[in-house]
């Protein structure tokens, strides 16, 4: 009888044109995710104009929306890794799609605020498992790089936002920005009813799943020579459970602890930077059309940072990346207040800006999946995305309070604070890791 290992075999084939649109599929749920979280974003100055609220009244609709995405990160992580990748995937696409259309018949700033947070959550669940989803269907060589390149979506979706909510609103108004958020992944979730299978290595734990490993294997790598009397040998590791106490044991402690904090001080400045550039663009004298764009040029440049990023991690390591990125934060965010009476200048500070601040979130995402064993890649991202929420919860109503008697040059200043910050625990982490020499193949390249 033949026998096949499952994870040594998915390892040593090539990616082929299912996993690739597997991979498709979760790029797709991940643009989606940041178009609808910047929806908000876009929609505010509207929202402003129409209802007459002030700013941190919406604030408050901003926060509610990052707070559900914390609960939904550290809830919907753990029930991926009970329940399966497919399952929770698919019910936070349902979800987030019905609310998203549901979004614009509310009537007052407490039911958006409500809706927002209850769409958080399920949006909570797309992030940390179709990252998990997307490493575990790469070979190994490849996962650091699939996932930075999955987490890209997030900012596409951000920044295609703009240019579609600057399409969309003289045709319907603020509703459209929503209306369009929710009915493309309606679509996706249909698509992905007929098409997705579960995670074979998540499958392969279990012995009466086999069957369907071996259907999905013969569609993924059609000369596999598979049969129905081939065995398949799944390797579990059973030292480490999927626990989130497991994330402080076995020297774990001192670098899931920093990392929460690194993931926490740049999502505050990135979500300060994304819920607060469109209106603050306008009032410091850009047009309504430009202001949509400077958005878009945030995210723009985190989409091209992204890939750079990803592309010179792979050849030097995550450190020696990561460093010279918050530098490159610290001088450009601080720069967006003092470009602001220069359009040009203006949008190439906060290109560059979006570039390291955007595009250096995937990286910190990946090198937490990098760090911890498989069977805690699940539960540590979650948890880092999830505890880096409680920063961006913070940002939209301190910036919102902020500019109320801050000049916007003092109030990027203050924003450049937390890259400040992330370059000096980037030090002592890396320094911490050399000497307990715990690196893996990627981090090396680094030290």
């Amino acid at each position: 009888m033949k026998q096949l290992v499952l994870n040594e075999y998915i390892d040593s084939q090539k990616i082929g044109r299912y996993q690739v649109f597997i991979l498709g599929i979760c790029l797709l749920l991940m643009i989606m995710d940041g178009y609808d979280i910047q929806a908000m974003a876009y929609a505010a100055p509207f929202i402003i104009e129409d209802w007459g609220v002030d700013k941190p009244a919406l604030g408050m609709a901003f926060s509610a929306s990052i707070l559900g995405l914390f609960i939904g990160s550290l809830t919907l992580s753990w029930c991926s890794d009970k329940f399966g990748r497919r399952p929770i995937l698919m019910l936070s696409t349902l979800a987030f799609s019905i609310l998203m259309i549901a979004t614009p018949h509310v009537t007052s700033i407490e039911q958006l605020t409500v809706i927002r947070f209850i769409t958080g959550i399920f949006l909570g669940g797309i992030m940390p498992n179709a990252m998990a989803y997307s490493s575990e269907i790469v070979p190994n060589g490849q996962r650091v790089f699939a996932m930075i390149l999955i987490s890209t979506g997030y900012t596409i979706g951000g920044m295609i936002g703009g240019f579609i909510s600057a399409w969309l609103t003289p045709i319907g108004g603020w509703h459209a920005i929503f209306y369009f958020g929710g009915v493309i992944p309606l679509i996706i979730f249909v698509i992905m009813l007929f098409t997705l299978p579960e995670s074979l290595r998540y499958m392969g734990a279990k012995k009466e799943n086999h069957d369907k490993i071996r259907y999905w294997l013969n569609k993924m790598f059609p000369n596999c020579g598979i049969t129905n009397t081939t065995e398949i040998i799944h390797h579990a590791d059973t030292g480490v459970k999927p626990s989130p106490l497991q994330l402080f044991k076995g020297n774990r402690a001192f670098f899931t602890t920093t990392i929460w904090i690194i993931s926490a001080l740049n999502m505050m400045s990135l979500y300060f930077l994304a819920s607060w550039l469109p209106t603050l663009g306008k009032e410091s004298g850009l047009s309504m059309q430009n202001a949509m764009y400077i958005g878009s040029t945030l995210l723009l440049g985190g989409t091209i940072g992204s890939v750079m990023i990803a592309l010179k991690i792979n050849k030097l390591g995550f450190y020696k990346v990561l460093i010279p990125v918050f530098i490159v934060a610290v001088i450009s965010v601080g720069l967006i207040g003092f470009t602001s009476s220069v359009v040009p200048l203006m949008f190439l500070a906060v290109f560059v800006a979006g570039f390291a601040v955007v595009g250096g979130q995937p990286a910190i995402n990946a090198l937490s999946a990098d760090y911890y064993p498989i069977k805690l890649r699940t539960t540590g991202v979650g948890w880092s995305i999830g505890i880096g929420r409680l920063g961006s919860v913070i940002a939209p109503v301190f910036g919102g309070y902020l500019s109320t008697f801050l000049t916007i040059n003092h109030l990027f200043l203050i924003a450049a604070i937390p890259s400040v910050t992330i370059i000096g625990i980037l030090l002592i982490q890396l320094k911490s890791l050399r000497s307990n020499k715990a690196v893996s193949n990627v981090e090396a390249a680094s030290v």
